[in-house]
Protein backbone atom coordinates (compact mmCIF):
# COMPACT_ATOMS: atom_id res chain seq x y z
CA UNK A 1 0.00 0.00 0.00
CA UNK A 2 2.51 2.38 0.92
CA UNK A 3 4.73 1.67 -2.27
CA UNK A 4 1.48 2.39 -4.09
CA UNK A 5 1.01 5.80 -2.49
CA UNK A 6 4.60 6.80 -3.21
CA UNK A 7 4.13 5.90 -6.82
CA UNK A 8 0.94 7.84 -6.97
CA UNK A 9 2.81 10.91 -5.23
CA UNK A 10 5.79 10.70 -7.48
CA UNK A 11 5.71 12.82 -9.90
CA UNK A 12 4.43 12.31 -13.84
CA UNK A 13 7.23 12.06 -16.83
CA UNK A 14 5.03 14.58 -18.33
CA UNK A 15 4.61 16.88 -14.93
CA UNK A 16 8.65 16.14 -15.00
CA UNK A 17 9.40 17.83 -18.74
CA UNK A 18 6.77 20.42 -17.92
CA UNK A 19 8.81 21.82 -15.04
CA UNK A 20 12.10 20.91 -16.73
CA UNK A 21 11.30 22.64 -19.71
CA UNK A 22 10.31 25.97 -17.55
CA UNK A 23 13.77 26.29 -16.42
CA UNK A 24 15.91 29.79 -16.35
CA UNK A 25 19.34 30.13 -16.30
CA UNK A 26 20.39 32.76 -13.16
CA UNK A 27 23.18 35.17 -14.76
CA UNK A 28 23.99 37.91 -12.63
CA UNK A 29 24.83 40.84 -15.02
CA UNK A 30 28.70 42.58 -14.84
CA UNK A 31 29.10 45.88 -14.67
CA UNK A 32 32.95 45.80 -14.33
CA UNK A 33 34.00 45.53 -17.94
CA UNK A 34 37.79 44.50 -16.25
CA UNK A 35 35.93 41.35 -14.40
CA UNK A 36 37.03 38.36 -15.75
CA UNK A 37 35.79 34.48 -14.71
CA UNK A 38 37.66 32.19 -12.80
CA UNK A 39 36.25 29.15 -14.21
CA UNK A 40 36.84 29.52 -17.44
CA UNK A 41 38.89 27.15 -19.70
CA UNK A 42 39.08 29.71 -22.57
CA UNK A 43 41.90 32.51 -23.08
CA UNK A 44 40.74 36.16 -23.73
CA UNK A 45 42.98 37.13 -26.59
CA UNK A 46 40.56 38.88 -28.92
CA UNK A 47 40.69 42.62 -28.50
CA UNK A 48 38.49 45.52 -30.55
CA UNK A 49 39.97 45.43 -33.96
CA UNK A 50 39.53 41.13 -34.36
CA UNK A 51 36.45 41.54 -33.06
CA UNK A 52 35.29 44.25 -35.66
CA UNK A 53 37.29 41.70 -38.11
CA UNK A 54 35.48 38.88 -37.02
CA UNK A 55 32.33 40.26 -38.04
CA UNK A 56 33.29 41.91 -41.17
CA UNK A 57 34.83 38.28 -41.78
CA UNK A 58 31.66 36.20 -41.46
CA UNK A 59 29.48 38.83 -43.42
CA UNK A 60 31.60 39.72 -46.48
CA UNK A 61 31.03 36.83 -48.82
CA UNK A 62 28.94 34.91 -51.46
CA UNK A 63 26.51 38.21 -50.73
CA UNK A 64 29.33 40.71 -52.26
CA UNK A 65 30.53 38.82 -54.71
CA UNK A 66 27.51 36.64 -56.17
CA UNK A 67 24.30 37.98 -54.72
CA UNK A 68 24.34 41.68 -55.72
CA UNK A 69 24.10 40.64 -59.36
CA UNK A 70 21.06 38.14 -58.44
CA UNK A 71 19.51 40.60 -56.66
CA UNK A 72 19.83 43.00 -59.31
CA UNK A 73 18.79 41.09 -61.96
CA UNK A 74 15.31 42.26 -60.72
CA UNK A 75 15.60 45.41 -58.79
CA UNK A 76 17.96 47.16 -61.18
CA UNK A 77 20.03 49.95 -59.39
CA UNK A 78 17.49 49.97 -56.96
CA UNK A 79 19.10 46.80 -55.24
CA UNK A 80 21.19 49.60 -53.54
CA UNK A 81 18.24 50.73 -51.78
CA UNK A 82 17.49 46.88 -51.22
CA UNK A 83 20.84 46.36 -49.59
CA UNK A 84 20.54 50.19 -47.76
CA UNK A 85 16.70 48.32 -46.22
CA UNK A 86 18.11 45.04 -44.89
CA UNK A 87 21.39 46.88 -43.75
CA UNK A 88 18.61 49.11 -41.67
CA UNK A 89 16.90 46.55 -40.33
CA UNK A 90 20.03 44.66 -39.33
CA UNK A 91 21.40 47.52 -37.03
CA UNK A 92 18.12 47.57 -35.08
CA UNK A 93 18.69 43.46 -34.79
CA UNK A 94 22.34 44.46 -33.79
CA UNK A 95 21.38 47.33 -31.55
CA UNK A 96 19.40 44.23 -29.41
CA UNK A 97 22.39 42.10 -29.75
CA UNK A 98 24.62 44.75 -28.35
CA UNK A 99 22.52 45.21 -25.09
CA UNK A 100 22.44 41.27 -24.41
CA UNK A 101 26.24 41.13 -25.40
CA UNK A 102 27.02 43.85 -23.19
CA UNK A 103 24.56 42.43 -20.52
CA UNK A 104 26.26 39.11 -20.16
CA UNK A 105 29.89 39.67 -21.27
CA UNK A 106 31.47 36.67 -20.07
CA UNK A 107 29.85 33.52 -21.33
CA UNK A 108 29.36 31.81 -24.54
CA UNK A 109 26.14 30.78 -26.08
CA UNK A 110 24.56 34.34 -27.99
CA UNK A 111 21.04 33.86 -28.89
CA UNK A 112 20.82 30.32 -27.13
CA UNK A 113 22.24 31.70 -23.70
CA UNK A 114 19.87 34.86 -23.85
CA UNK A 115 16.72 32.60 -24.61
CA UNK A 116 17.78 30.44 -21.73
CA UNK A 117 18.25 33.98 -19.31
CA UNK A 118 14.67 35.86 -20.84
CA UNK A 119 12.51 32.63 -21.25
CA UNK A 120 13.17 28.82 -20.55
CA UNK A 121 14.85 25.70 -21.15
CA UNK A 122 12.96 24.96 -23.94
CA UNK A 123 12.86 27.65 -25.90
CA UNK A 124 16.68 27.79 -25.70
CA UNK A 125 17.04 24.40 -26.90
CA UNK A 126 14.73 25.09 -30.04
CA UNK A 127 16.81 28.15 -30.40
CA UNK A 128 20.14 26.66 -30.61
CA UNK A 129 18.34 23.53 -32.99
CA UNK A 130 17.21 26.20 -35.35
CA UNK A 131 20.48 28.02 -35.61
CA UNK A 132 22.46 24.78 -35.95
CA UNK A 133 20.71 23.20 -38.79
CA UNK A 134 21.52 26.62 -40.29
CA UNK A 135 25.51 26.95 -39.32
CA UNK A 136 25.77 23.47 -41.07
CA UNK A 137 24.18 23.66 -44.16
CA UNK A 138 25.25 27.10 -44.43
CA UNK A 139 28.96 25.84 -44.01
CA UNK A 140 28.95 23.08 -46.06
CA UNK A 141 27.31 25.04 -48.95
CA UNK A 142 30.16 27.68 -48.79
CA UNK A 143 32.62 24.89 -48.52
CA UNK A 144 31.08 23.62 -51.63
CA UNK A 145 31.48 27.08 -53.45
CA UNK A 146 35.07 27.94 -51.80
CA UNK A 147 35.87 24.80 -53.30
CA UNK A 148 34.81 25.91 -57.00
CA UNK A 149 36.52 29.32 -56.65
CA UNK A 150 39.95 27.82 -55.73
CA UNK A 151 39.58 25.76 -58.83
CA UNK A 152 38.79 28.70 -60.86
CA UNK A 153 42.28 30.46 -59.44
CA UNK A 154 44.16 27.18 -59.64
CA UNK A 155 42.97 26.99 -63.58
CA UNK A 156 44.93 30.55 -64.60
CA UNK A 157 48.21 28.62 -64.41
CA UNK A 158 48.45 26.24 -67.73
CA UNK A 159 49.55 23.35 -65.55
CA UNK A 160 46.22 23.18 -64.01
CA UNK A 161 44.04 24.04 -66.90
CA UNK A 162 41.84 21.59 -67.77
CA UNK A 163 42.93 18.66 -65.67
CA UNK A 164 41.10 19.15 -62.42
CA UNK A 165 38.51 16.42 -62.15
CA UNK A 166 34.66 17.43 -61.84
CA UNK A 167 34.92 15.63 -58.23
CA UNK A 168 37.61 17.72 -57.03
CA UNK A 169 35.82 21.01 -58.19
CA UNK A 170 32.11 21.05 -58.50
CA UNK A 171 31.13 18.02 -57.73
CA UNK A 172 30.23 14.31 -59.56
CA UNK A 173 26.90 13.56 -59.64
CA UNK A 174 26.04 10.29 -58.57
CA UNK A 175 22.23 8.22 -58.35
CA UNK A 176 20.69 10.81 -60.75
CA UNK A 177 21.86 13.96 -58.62
CA UNK A 178 20.92 12.07 -55.21
CA UNK A 179 24.33 12.64 -54.12
CA UNK A 180 27.20 14.58 -55.49
CA UNK A 181 30.68 13.44 -54.66
CA UNK A 182 33.25 16.87 -53.83
CA UNK A 183 36.69 15.88 -52.77
CA UNK A 184 37.99 19.28 -52.06
CA UNK A 185 35.21 20.85 -49.79
CA UNK A 186 35.90 18.82 -46.76
CA UNK A 187 39.64 18.69 -47.36
CA UNK A 188 39.30 22.61 -46.82
CA UNK A 189 36.75 22.32 -43.89
CA UNK A 190 39.48 19.51 -42.50
CA UNK A 191 41.91 22.66 -42.91
CA UNK A 192 39.84 25.49 -41.22
CA UNK A 193 38.96 23.13 -38.65
CA UNK A 194 42.70 22.07 -37.55
CA UNK A 195 43.49 25.71 -37.72
CA UNK A 196 40.70 26.84 -35.18
CA UNK A 197 41.82 23.91 -33.00
CA UNK A 198 44.98 25.08 -32.58
CA UNK A 199 43.51 28.24 -30.85
CA UNK A 200 41.88 31.27 -31.18
CA UNK A 201 45.04 33.38 -31.60
CA UNK A 202 46.04 31.47 -34.37
CA UNK A 203 42.45 31.60 -36.28
CA UNK A 204 42.15 35.49 -35.13
CA UNK A 205 45.01 35.86 -37.17
CA UNK A 206 44.03 34.08 -40.12
CA UNK A 207 41.08 35.76 -40.05
CA UNK A 208 42.49 39.70 -39.78
CA UNK A 209 44.63 38.32 -42.70
CA UNK A 210 42.20 37.05 -45.20
CA UNK A 211 39.24 39.75 -43.96
CA UNK A 212 42.12 42.73 -44.55
CA UNK A 213 42.92 41.42 -47.85
CA UNK A 214 38.98 41.33 -49.56
CA UNK A 215 38.10 44.74 -47.92
CA UNK A 216 41.54 46.33 -49.78
CA UNK A 217 40.36 44.49 -52.49
CA UNK A 218 36.84 45.19 -52.70
CA UNK A 219 38.17 49.19 -51.88
CA UNK A 220 40.01 48.65 -54.83
CA UNK A 221 37.39 47.50 -56.85
CA UNK A 222 34.72 50.23 -56.04
CA UNK A 223 38.00 52.88 -56.67
CA UNK A 224 38.86 50.69 -59.88
CA UNK A 225 35.00 50.97 -61.01
CA UNK A 226 33.97 54.09 -59.75
CA UNK A 227 35.99 55.84 -62.92
CA UNK A 228 34.23 53.90 -65.35
CA UNK A 229 30.21 54.51 -64.40
CA UNK A 230 28.09 55.29 -66.79
CA UNK A 231 24.77 57.36 -64.82
CA UNK A 232 23.09 56.36 -67.85
CA UNK A 233 22.53 53.01 -66.46
CA UNK A 234 20.91 54.00 -63.33
CA UNK A 235 17.89 54.93 -65.18
CA UNK A 236 15.50 54.22 -64.08
CA UNK A 237 16.56 53.48 -60.70
CA UNK A 238 13.72 50.94 -59.96
CA UNK A 239 12.43 49.55 -63.06
CA UNK A 240 10.24 46.91 -61.67
CA UNK A 241 8.81 48.96 -59.16
CA UNK A 242 8.94 49.51 -55.12
CA UNK A 243 7.77 45.78 -54.86
CA UNK A 244 10.75 44.48 -56.33
CA UNK A 245 13.13 46.33 -54.23
CA UNK A 246 11.49 45.36 -51.07
CA UNK A 247 11.75 41.47 -52.12
CA UNK A 248 15.32 42.19 -53.14
CA UNK A 249 16.06 43.63 -49.47
CA UNK A 250 14.19 40.36 -47.73
CA UNK A 251 17.43 38.25 -50.10
CA UNK A 252 20.26 40.55 -49.20
CA UNK A 253 19.21 40.47 -45.57
CA UNK A 254 21.11 37.59 -45.14
CA UNK A 255 24.21 39.33 -46.14
CA UNK A 256 24.49 40.83 -43.28
CA UNK A 257 23.77 37.66 -40.92
CA UNK A 258 28.00 38.01 -39.23
CA UNK A 259 27.96 40.20 -36.29
CA UNK A 260 26.03 37.48 -33.98
CA UNK A 261 29.55 35.73 -34.42
CA UNK A 262 30.94 38.74 -32.34
CA UNK A 263 28.78 38.22 -29.43
CA UNK A 264 29.43 34.07 -29.85
CA UNK A 265 32.58 35.19 -28.94
CA UNK A 266 31.99 37.15 -25.17
CA UNK A 267 34.40 34.64 -23.96
CA UNK A 268 37.40 35.33 -25.59
CA UNK A 269 37.13 38.88 -25.53
CA UNK A 270 39.64 41.27 -23.83
CA UNK A 271 37.47 43.56 -23.02
CA UNK A 272 33.51 42.36 -23.42
CA UNK A 273 31.26 44.53 -22.28
CA UNK A 274 33.12 47.24 -23.76
CA UNK A 275 34.55 46.01 -27.20
CA UNK A 276 31.24 43.65 -27.66
CA UNK A 277 28.87 46.75 -28.79
CA UNK A 278 31.19 48.18 -30.87
CA UNK A 279 32.54 45.15 -32.41
CA UNK A 280 28.92 44.35 -33.37
CA UNK A 281 27.40 47.36 -34.53
CA UNK A 282 31.32 49.07 -36.04
CA UNK A 283 31.39 45.58 -38.00
CA UNK A 284 27.70 45.84 -39.34
CA UNK A 285 28.16 49.72 -40.41
CA UNK A 286 31.59 48.19 -42.43
CA UNK A 287 29.43 45.81 -44.48
CA UNK A 288 26.68 48.30 -45.12
CA UNK A 289 28.68 50.79 -46.59
CA UNK A 290 30.94 48.26 -48.50
CA UNK A 291 27.83 47.07 -50.03
CA UNK A 292 26.58 49.97 -51.30
CA UNK A 293 29.85 51.25 -52.89
CA UNK A 294 29.54 47.38 -54.83
CA UNK A 295 26.00 47.85 -55.58
CA UNK A 296 26.45 51.78 -56.83
CA UNK A 297 29.85 50.43 -58.94
CA UNK A 298 27.77 47.36 -60.53
CA UNK A 299 25.22 49.32 -62.17
CA UNK A 300 26.89 51.58 -63.23
CA UNK A 301 29.35 49.76 -65.22
CA UNK A 302 26.58 47.69 -66.64
CA UNK A 303 23.32 47.89 -67.09
CA UNK A 304 20.90 45.77 -64.62
CA UNK A 305 19.63 43.43 -67.85
CA UNK A 306 23.03 42.31 -68.69
CA UNK A 307 24.38 41.28 -65.26
CA UNK A 308 25.70 37.65 -64.84
CA UNK A 309 24.24 35.96 -62.04
CA UNK A 310 27.85 33.50 -60.81
CA UNK A 311 30.21 36.28 -61.30
CA UNK A 312 28.60 39.37 -61.83
CA UNK A 313 31.58 41.62 -60.46
CA UNK A 314 34.57 39.46 -62.20
CA UNK A 315 32.50 39.48 -65.49
CA UNK A 316 31.84 43.41 -65.55
CA UNK A 317 34.99 43.61 -65.03
CA UNK A 318 36.10 41.80 -67.98
CA UNK A 319 33.66 43.37 -70.23
CA UNK A 320 35.23 46.48 -69.47
CA UNK A 321 39.13 45.03 -70.46
CA UNK A 322 39.86 45.00 -66.83
CA UNK A 323 41.09 41.75 -66.70
CA UNK A 324 43.68 42.26 -63.48
CA UNK A 325 40.57 43.57 -61.56
CA UNK A 326 39.14 40.43 -62.49
CA UNK A 327 41.71 38.25 -60.62
CA UNK A 328 41.59 40.60 -57.75
CA UNK A 329 37.97 39.68 -57.35
CA UNK A 330 38.43 36.24 -57.45
CA UNK A 331 41.04 36.40 -55.13
CA UNK A 332 38.91 38.38 -53.26
CA UNK A 333 36.00 35.84 -53.38
CA UNK A 334 38.53 33.15 -52.20
CA UNK A 335 39.11 35.59 -48.83
CA UNK A 336 35.75 36.01 -48.47
CA UNK A 337 34.37 32.84 -48.49
CA UNK A 338 37.14 31.25 -45.71
CA UNK A 339 36.78 34.22 -43.64
CA UNK A 340 32.92 33.82 -43.76
CA UNK A 341 33.64 29.60 -43.35
CA UNK A 342 36.05 29.69 -40.61
CA UNK A 343 33.97 32.33 -38.68
CA UNK A 344 31.06 29.96 -39.13
CA UNK A 345 32.51 26.98 -37.37
CA UNK A 346 33.67 29.19 -35.05
CA UNK A 347 30.46 30.16 -33.63
CA UNK A 348 29.31 26.62 -34.19
CA UNK A 349 31.73 25.29 -32.15
CA UNK A 350 31.16 28.37 -29.36
CA UNK A 351 27.37 27.03 -29.38
CA UNK A 352 28.09 23.31 -29.07
CA UNK A 353 30.40 24.45 -26.11
CA UNK A 354 27.41 26.21 -24.41
CA UNK A 355 25.40 23.38 -24.55
CA UNK A 356 27.55 20.72 -23.11
CA UNK A 357 28.25 22.78 -19.99
CA UNK A 358 24.37 23.01 -19.80
CA UNK A 359 24.24 19.63 -19.85
CA UNK A 360 21.24 19.53 -22.65
CA UNK A 361 24.06 17.82 -24.73
CA UNK A 362 26.62 14.99 -23.60
CA UNK A 363 29.45 16.37 -21.17
CA UNK A 364 32.39 15.78 -24.16
CA UNK A 365 31.25 19.17 -25.92
CA UNK A 366 32.23 21.02 -23.14
CA UNK A 367 35.67 19.97 -22.95
CA UNK A 368 38.35 22.72 -23.64
CA UNK A 369 41.54 21.71 -24.12
CA UNK A 370 44.17 22.44 -21.54
CA UNK A 371 47.07 23.86 -23.34
CA UNK A 372 45.20 24.83 -26.38
CA UNK A 373 42.43 26.85 -24.67
CA UNK A 374 40.20 25.41 -27.57
CA UNK A 375 36.78 23.12 -27.28
CA UNK A 376 38.52 20.53 -29.64
CA UNK A 377 36.02 17.96 -29.63
CA UNK A 378 32.89 20.29 -30.53
CA UNK A 379 35.15 22.19 -33.38
CA UNK A 380 35.86 18.99 -34.71
CA UNK A 381 32.18 17.72 -34.69
CA UNK A 382 31.15 21.05 -36.21
CA UNK A 383 33.91 20.10 -38.78
CA UNK A 384 32.83 16.39 -39.88
CA UNK A 385 29.18 17.16 -39.82
CA UNK A 386 30.14 19.99 -42.40
CA UNK A 387 32.33 17.83 -44.35
CA UNK A 388 30.16 15.11 -44.81
CA UNK A 389 27.35 17.11 -45.98
CA UNK A 390 29.90 19.29 -48.41
CA UNK A 391 31.44 15.81 -49.64
CA UNK A 392 28.28 13.52 -50.52
CA UNK A 393 25.18 15.64 -50.69
CA UNK A 394 24.65 18.70 -53.21
CA UNK A 395 23.45 20.92 -50.51
CA UNK A 396 23.04 23.83 -52.83
CA UNK A 397 19.32 22.66 -53.14
CA UNK A 398 18.92 22.78 -49.59
CA UNK A 399 19.76 26.21 -49.93
CA UNK A 400 15.85 27.36 -50.03
CA UNK A 401 15.49 25.70 -46.36
CA UNK A 402 18.23 28.06 -44.95
CA UNK A 403 17.62 31.64 -43.10
CA UNK A 404 14.88 29.84 -40.96
CA UNK A 405 16.93 29.46 -37.63
CA UNK A 406 18.63 33.12 -38.25
CA UNK A 407 15.53 34.98 -38.00
CA UNK A 408 14.03 32.77 -35.69
CA UNK A 409 17.53 33.23 -33.69
CA UNK A 410 17.15 37.16 -34.13
CA UNK A 411 13.32 37.46 -33.02
CA UNK A 412 13.85 36.05 -29.58
CA UNK A 413 17.02 37.98 -29.22
CA UNK A 414 14.74 41.10 -29.37
CA UNK A 415 12.35 39.88 -27.83
CA UNK A 416 14.89 38.79 -24.71
CA UNK A 417 15.41 42.41 -24.55
CA UNK A 418 12.60 43.20 -23.64
CA UNK A 419 11.79 40.28 -21.35
CA UNK A 420 14.57 40.74 -19.17
CA UNK A 421 13.70 44.49 -18.74
CA UNK A 422 10.17 43.30 -17.14
CA UNK A 423 12.49 41.23 -15.39
CA UNK A 424 14.46 44.24 -14.15
CA UNK A 425 11.29 46.28 -13.17
CA UNK A 426 9.92 43.27 -11.58
CA UNK A 427 7.53 43.00 -13.96
CA UNK A 428 6.83 39.23 -12.97
CA UNK A 429 5.64 39.95 -9.62
CA UNK A 430 3.42 42.79 -10.86
CA UNK A 431 -0.09 41.91 -11.50
CA UNK A 432 -2.76 44.31 -13.75
CA UNK A 433 -5.61 42.20 -13.09
CA UNK A 434 -5.67 38.59 -13.85
CA UNK A 435 -2.25 38.82 -15.56
CA UNK A 436 1.49 39.99 -14.37
CA UNK A 437 3.26 42.51 -16.36
CA UNK A 438 5.77 40.27 -17.86
CA UNK A 439 2.89 37.72 -19.14
CA UNK A 440 1.13 40.93 -20.89
CA UNK A 441 4.52 42.16 -22.20
CA UNK A 442 5.11 38.74 -23.49
CA UNK A 443 1.43 38.41 -25.18
CA UNK A 444 1.99 41.63 -26.55
CA UNK A 445 5.30 40.34 -27.97
CA UNK A 446 3.48 37.54 -29.57
CA UNK A 447 1.09 39.59 -31.24
CA UNK A 448 3.54 41.45 -32.94
CA UNK A 449 5.26 38.00 -34.05
CA UNK A 450 2.02 37.25 -35.51
CA UNK A 451 1.10 40.34 -36.88
CA UNK A 452 4.63 40.30 -38.95
CA UNK A 453 3.43 36.63 -40.49
CA UNK A 454 0.01 37.90 -41.44
CA UNK A 455 1.37 40.97 -42.92
CA UNK A 456 4.06 39.07 -45.00
CA UNK A 457 1.63 36.87 -45.81
CA UNK A 458 -0.82 39.47 -47.34
CA UNK A 459 2.19 41.30 -49.12
CA UNK A 460 3.40 37.51 -50.54
CA UNK A 461 0.09 36.66 -52.53
CA UNK A 462 -0.70 40.04 -52.53
CA UNK A 463 -4.05 40.46 -50.75
CA UNK A 464 -5.86 43.22 -50.58
CA UNK A 465 -3.95 46.07 -48.84
CA UNK A 466 -6.95 46.27 -46.07
CA UNK A 467 -5.50 43.42 -44.60
CA UNK A 468 -1.82 44.16 -44.56
CA UNK A 469 -3.10 47.71 -42.37
CA UNK A 470 -5.11 45.77 -40.02
CA UNK A 471 -1.85 43.40 -39.70
CA UNK A 472 0.26 46.63 -39.09
CA UNK A 473 -1.86 48.32 -37.39
CA UNK A 474 -2.14 45.21 -34.53
CA UNK A 475 1.54 45.24 -34.46
CA UNK A 476 1.47 48.94 -33.42
CA UNK A 477 -1.14 48.41 -31.07
CA UNK A 478 0.85 45.92 -29.21
CA UNK A 479 3.72 47.85 -29.53
CA UNK A 480 2.02 51.37 -27.64
CA UNK A 481 0.42 48.52 -25.10
CA UNK A 482 4.34 47.56 -24.00
CA UNK A 483 4.88 51.60 -24.11
CA UNK A 484 2.38 52.89 -22.72
CA UNK A 485 2.38 50.23 -19.51
CA UNK A 486 6.53 51.31 -18.32
CA UNK A 487 6.71 48.18 -17.38
CA UNK A 488 9.95 47.48 -18.32
CA UNK A 489 13.69 49.04 -16.49
CA UNK A 490 16.83 50.10 -18.11
CA UNK A 491 19.75 47.83 -18.38
CA UNK A 492 21.55 47.05 -15.41
CA UNK A 493 24.91 48.07 -14.94
CA UNK A 494 26.95 50.88 -17.26
CA UNK A 495 27.15 48.71 -20.49
CA UNK A 496 25.22 49.70 -23.67
CA UNK A 497 21.26 50.27 -23.43
CA UNK A 498 19.39 49.51 -27.00
CA UNK A 499 17.52 52.57 -27.29
CA UNK A 500 14.06 52.72 -27.63
CA UNK A 501 12.58 49.89 -26.18
CA UNK A 502 10.19 48.55 -26.53
CA UNK A 503 9.51 50.16 -30.00
CA UNK A 504 12.96 48.93 -31.50
CA UNK A 505 12.78 45.35 -30.42
CA UNK A 506 8.77 44.97 -31.57
CA UNK A 507 10.40 46.75 -34.87
CA UNK A 508 12.62 43.57 -35.26
CA UNK A 509 10.16 41.01 -34.87
CA UNK A 510 7.74 42.58 -36.94
CA UNK A 511 9.98 42.81 -39.95
CA UNK A 512 11.88 39.03 -39.49
CA UNK A 513 8.83 37.58 -39.25
CA UNK A 514 7.78 39.27 -42.29
CA UNK A 515 10.71 37.95 -44.10
CA UNK A 516 10.12 34.45 -42.57
CA UNK A 517 7.18 34.45 -44.53
CA UNK A 518 8.59 35.31 -47.57
CA UNK A 519 10.77 32.18 -47.32
CA UNK A 520 9.82 29.18 -49.31
CA UNK A 521 7.02 26.49 -47.98
CA UNK A 522 9.70 23.46 -47.27
CA UNK A 523 11.51 26.26 -44.93
CA UNK A 524 7.99 26.60 -43.26
CA UNK A 525 8.00 22.55 -42.83
CA UNK A 526 11.98 22.68 -41.89
CA UNK A 527 11.01 25.16 -39.21
CA UNK A 528 7.74 22.45 -37.69
CA UNK A 529 9.83 19.15 -38.20
CA UNK A 530 12.66 20.12 -36.65
CA UNK A 531 11.10 21.60 -33.73
CA UNK A 532 9.00 18.21 -33.00
CA UNK A 533 12.78 16.50 -33.39
CA UNK A 534 13.92 18.70 -30.62
CA UNK A 535 11.26 18.90 -28.74
CA UNK A 536 11.74 14.54 -28.81
CA UNK A 537 15.52 15.07 -27.90
CA UNK A 538 14.59 17.33 -25.07
CA UNK A 539 12.40 15.29 -23.36
CA UNK A 540 14.45 12.20 -23.99
CA UNK A 541 17.87 13.43 -22.79
CA UNK A 542 18.18 17.24 -22.13
CA UNK A 543 15.58 16.96 -19.05
CA UNK A 544 16.97 14.59 -17.49
CA UNK A 545 20.62 16.00 -17.73
CA UNK A 546 20.22 19.66 -18.08
CA UNK A 547 21.54 22.03 -14.57
CA UNK A 548 21.37 25.30 -15.23
CA UNK A 549 23.02 25.93 -11.84
CA UNK A 550 25.91 23.81 -12.68
CA UNK A 551 29.37 25.05 -11.12
CA UNK A 552 30.35 24.44 -15.31
CA UNK A 553 28.00 27.57 -16.18
CA UNK A 554 27.71 29.43 -13.55
CA UNK A 555 30.72 31.73 -13.49
CA UNK A 556 32.71 32.75 -10.42
CA UNK A 557 34.24 36.40 -10.85
CA UNK A 558 36.77 38.45 -8.99
CA UNK A 559 38.63 41.44 -10.16
CA UNK A 560 41.26 40.75 -12.50
CA UNK A 561 44.60 43.11 -12.57
CA UNK A 562 44.12 45.48 -15.38
CA UNK A 563 47.15 44.42 -18.05
CA UNK A 564 45.62 45.49 -20.96
CA UNK A 565 45.62 49.04 -22.60
CA UNK A 566 42.98 50.73 -23.07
Amino acid sequence: MGGQEQRLSSPTWFSHLSSSARRVKSLSPISDAHETPVRSSLVRRLGLFDLILLGVGASIGAGIFVVTGTVARDAGPGVTVSFLIAGASCVLNALCYAELASRFPAVVGGAYLYSYSAFNEITAFLVFVQLMLDYHIGAASISRSLASYVVALLQLFPVFKDIIPSWLASGQELLGGMLSINILAPILLALLTLILCRGVGESSTVNSVMTATKVVIVIVVICAGAFDIDVENWSPFVPNGFKAVLTGATVVFFSYVGFDAVANSAEESKRPQRDLPIGILGSLLICIALYIGVCLVLTGMVPFSLLSEDAPLAEAFTSKGMKVVSVLISIGAVAGLTTTLLVGLYVQSRLYLGLGRDGLLPSIFSRVHPTLHTPVHSQIWCGIVAGILAGIFNVHSLSHILSVGTLTGYSVVAACVVALRLNDKGGSHVSSGWMSSWQEGIICLLVTACSGFAAGVCYRFSASVIFLFLSVGMAIIASAILHYRKAYGQSPGSGFCCPGVPVVPCVCIFFNIFLFAQLHYEAWIRFLVVSVIATAVYALYGQYHADPSSNATTLIYQRAPQTESP
